[in-house]
C-alpha cells in the first residue's frame, strides 16, 4: 500500500516508525517548515521531518496544504494518506488525492473532544478514559466516520505528557491495522453518534493555578497542562512553574496559596487550596531551571523567607 504520511510533533513520530516497519511504501511525508527553537531560536526541522531524514524518505514542508501541495500529491500515486497531528487543515481537493482517502489518527474517543488539545481538555475536565481512534477524515472538524479506538485510563498522577507517550504507541498499532484493512478491503467505518465536546488549543493562560481552587481541579488542570505550556503561579509578582502536584487529602489545615515546608532530611512543600493541600515533586523558581521542590525548600528554610501563591 502506497501511502503519504503526514505529521509534525513527537507524538507523531511514533506513528511514522510504525508504519515504516509494517512495510507500508511511504511516498512522502508532509510536516511543517523549520521553526525557530529556543532562547537562540535556531531554526530547526520538526521532529516528524528529522526523522523522515534519518528513514531517507521524501519530504515536503508547507504550513498549509494549498494548490501547489495539492499537485505535489497528485503526482504521487497515493492509495492512502495518513495524519496525526499535522497541525494544519486538508482542503477538499486534497482529500480527493488518495484512493481510499485521509485516515487520521485523533487522541480522543470522537465524539469527545474534537479539537486541537483533546487528552488535554480530558485531563483538565476530569474523564477517567481517554483513547485513539483513526476515522475518515472530512472537511468538517474532527467529524468523519470512525474505523477503530484504543482506551487508556487516566491515574492521577498522569501528565497530558504521560498520557500522549502511551496514546501514540496503542494509536500507532491501531492505524497500522486500519490501513491493513483498508488494504485488504475489509476496513468498516462507523458514523460517529452522541453528543461531541470541542478541545480547543491550549495557550499559556490556561496553565496559571488559581489556589483558591479545589485540590482536585487544581491538579487535573496542572497535568492537563503538563509539560506544555506547563502549569504556573505567581507569589509577590514572581512567576513560578510546576511539576506533577500530588493530593494529600490529610493535610486540611493550609489556606489557599500558603505554601508549609516540612523540615526534614528530604523536605516535603505543601501549597494548600480551597478543600486540602497539594504536594509539590519540583518547580521552577524565576529565572532558574526546574528542581526537586525538597532542594528548593532547603533554600527556603536557609534563608528564612516565606512564599505564598495567594
Amino acid at each position: 500500500m502506497r501511502i503519504l504520511f503526514a505529521g509534525t510533533p513527537q507524538v507523531a513520530v511514533t506513528s511514522l516508525n510504525y508504519l515504516n516497519d509494517a512495510g507500508f511504501e511511504i511516498a512522502a511525508v508532509l510536516t511543517r517548515p523549520d521553526a525557530p527553537l529556543g532562547r537562540k531560536r535556531v531554526m530547526t526541522a520538526s521532529p516528524v521531518a528529522a526523522r523522515a531524514a534519518e528513514l531517507g524518505l521524501e519530504t515536503i514542508k508547507s504550513n498549509k496544504i494549498d494548490t501547489q501541495v495539492t499537485a505535489q500529491l497528485a503526482e504521487l500515486n497515493l492509495d492512502a494518506a495518513a495524519i496525526v497531528a499535522f497541525g494544519g487543515l486538508v482542503p477538499q481537493a486534497a482529500l480527493n488525492v488518495p484512493t481510499h482517502g485521509w485516515i487520521n489518527l485523533h487522541f480522543s474517543l470522537l465524539p469527545q473532544w474534537r479539537g486541537a488539545a483533546p487528552v488535554q481538555h480530558s485531563i483538565i475536565h476530569g474523564d477517567d478514559i481517554t483513547g485513539a481512534v483513526t476515522f475518515q477524515l472530512e472537511a468538517g472538524l474532527d467529524t468523519g466516520p470512525v474505523f477503530g479506538q484504543v482506551t487508556e485510563h487516566i491515574g492521577e498522577l498522569d501528565t497530558a505528557g504521560i498520557m500522549l507517550e502511551r496514546l501514540s504507541i496503542s494509536g500507532s498499532m491501531l492505524l497500522v491495522q486500519t490501513l491493513q484493512a483498508i488494504d485488504s478491503g475489509q476496513a468498516l467505518a462507523v458514523a460517529q453518534s452522541g453528543s461531541h465536546t470541542y478541545a480547543p488549543k491550549i495557550l499559556d493562560g490556561d496553565a496559571q493555578l488559581d489556589f483558591t481552587r479545589t485540590a482536585t481541579e487544581i491538579r487535573r488542570r496542572a497535568h492537563g497542562t503538563s509539560p506544555f505550556p506547563g502549569p504556573w503561579a505567581t507569589a509577590d509578582g514572581s512567576r513560578y512553574k510546576f511539576g506533577p502536584l500530588s493530593e494529600r487529602r490529610e493535610r486540611i489545615d493550609l489556606a489557599p496559596g500558603v505554601v508549609h515546608i516540612e523540615p526534614g532530611k528530604h523536605p516535603q512543600v505543601f501549597i494548600g487550596t480551597a478543600t486540602w493541600a497539594l504536594e509539590l515533586s519540583t518547580i521552577q523558581p524565576p529565572g532558574k531551571k526546574m528542581m526537586n521542590a525538597s532542594d528548593w525548600a532547603r533554600g527556603i528554610l536557609t534563608q528564612g523567607t516565606k512564599v505564598s501563591f495567594a
